[in-house]
């Protein structure tokens, strides 16, 4: 069940309707964590392979409960002791392997509790004012079952603004229509598209391995190196719009963690847009410190720059860090901060060669940005080889074709999504300006009921049809 499939999204709907029997916080707050608790039990039926993750977050507690009780300048040290366990307990490569624990045990969702508890331990460390919390609220908002699988990663404060508020937010027939519609379009990004994008992967990897002509190979190359960013958007985003329509049935606004990233024309703007809560929470605790301490140590009016993109390259070089624990993803990390690195690079190079004025200028000219998106785009799906496979895949693959059809692949990714992309953006924006008094026609409430009930019912066809689950949700493994 922690799929994004019929049985979670009921689970998800029941325990919406029981939390809202009363708008007492307490009743609210307790079905929530039953419910967790519940659907843990639910996906792992072992309690022996419950103890890691219980003991896991009873440390995070103990933690908690030192800083609130004046331990703030012991942060570092509370905070390398709980990354060491979370290190080992999620078997990272560079670590003994004697020293692991040799049985099965569940780590789903850890990596998500990780991100919360190091937010509690820091902001707890930082807070003037002491502010005890319990370990009902703090087992509530750590394994919160819509935010447990994949996230979104959400602040404590904007959790227990509304968990925890007297009168909670307001939630008419309206808001539930299009949480509904929203739960409808989740369902049909994961179980349609996800599902016809991972046959069209699965098929074009197959292909590559086998004695083809070589024109088949270069369309199967580009085929595996264009799907795989899709299919991932597609699960991904498709399951967090399940769970941000059922937390808000239950009364809980969780952070939106995409906004149209394969519209972004530079690698540093899809960071923004894609996986949001994860690259804001590395900006707000690794970025924004580490540049910090940087520049109280390097004083040069002319290196700050740099020093700011460096620890860019730092911050996203650790989403390579956090997504594996072998070595693809260390190197997935180079790359990702890497991208970050050189997009700034660029930004300040052009703008100290044209000047402010004419950079600007440019970063605005149509053709500048629909090459720019065509090449985000491409160097992203570039760095998801890394992250779907392995090293020997990886050579297999590269040798499949050799070196000068493979630039040749990457060449034509680029160019066809650059001209995609521009078509998909013109056609959105001839769509939107079609507008009636009430604003434009496409997001009218008319044309989303319209849209979200055959997006339903394909969905159910499509299901039904092929009698077969759809991918597990990529995000749940890390």
């Amino acid at each position: 069940m922690d799929n994004a499939s019929f049985q979670f999204v009921g689970f998800g709907l029941a325990v919406a309707l029981i939390s809202n029997f009363s708008r007492s916080p307490v009743w609210r707050s307790a079905v929530l964590l039953v419910a967790s608790l519940i659907f843990i039990g639910l996906v792992e039926r072992n309690p022996l392979a419950l103890l890691p993750m219980a003991g896991f977050l009873l440390l995070g507690y103990g933690c908690l409960l030192l800083i609130e009780r004046g331990w703030s300048r012991s942060l570092a040290w509370v905070l390398v002791a709980v990354i060491f366990v979370y290190i080992w307990l999620k078997k990272y490569t560079f670590l003994p392997e004697g020293s692991f624990l040799h049985y099965s045990y569940f780590v789903l969702g850890l990596s998500y509790i990780f991100f919360r508890v190091l937010h509690l331990l820091i902001e707890a460390a930082d807070r003037t004012e002491r502010r005890h919390i319990g370990i009902g609220a703090y087992l509530t908002y750590t394994i919160n079952f819509t935010t447990l699988v994949s996230g979104p990663i959400q602040r404590y404060d904007k959790f227990a603004q509304d968990q925890f508020a007297v009168e909670p937010i307001p939630l008419g027939p309206r808001v539930m229509g299009s949480q509904l519609e929203r739960i409808i379009r989740g369902f049909f990004k994961v179980n349609v598209l996800a599902m016809l994008f991972n046959m069209v992967r699965v098929d074009a990897f197959a292909q590559l391995s086998q004695p083809l002509p070589v024109s088949f190979k270069l369309y199967a190359a580009f085929r595996l190196a264009v799907v795989f960013p899709l299919f991932l958007y597609c699960n991904f985003s498709g399951y967090i719009d399940i769970v941000i329509a059922l937390a808000r049935l239950m009364r809980i606004r969780l952070p939106e963690n995409f906004d149209r990233p394969f519209a972004a024309p530079s690698f540093i703007d899809f960071w923004n847009r894609w996986h949001i809560t994860l690259s804001t929470w590395l900006k707000t605790y690794v970025y924004n410190p580490l540049l910090v301490v940087l520049m109280r140590r390097i004083s040069s009016p002319a290196l700050q720059p740099l020093l700011g993109t460096l620890a860019l390259f730092v911050a996203f070089f650790l989403i390579g860090l956090w997504h594996g624990r072998t070595s693809e993803f260390i190197f997935f990390g180079i790359l990702q901060g890497g991208g970050v690195a050189l997009n700034k690079l660029w930004q300040m190079g052009l703008a100290g060669t044209l000047g402010t004025k004419r950079y600007r200028g440019l970063a605005k000219n149509p053709l500048y940005i629909a090459f720019s998106r065509g090449l985000t785009f491409s160097w992203f799906a570039f760095t998801l080889f890394w992250f779907w496979s392995d090293w020997g895949q990886i050579d297999s693959d590269y040798h499949s074709i050799g070196r000068l059809n493979w630039s040749a692949v990457w060449l034509a990714v680029w160019l066809s999504s650059t001209v995609v992309l521009a078509l998909w953006e013109w056609l959105r924006a001839v769509l939107l300006s079609i507008r009636t008094s009430e604003g434009p026609i496409l997001v009218s409430r008319y044309a989303l009921v319209v849209y979200a009930s055959a997006l339903g019912l394909i969905s159910l066809v499509v299901t039904v049809l092929l009698n077969q689950p759809a991918p597990g949700i990529v995000y749940k493994a890390f």
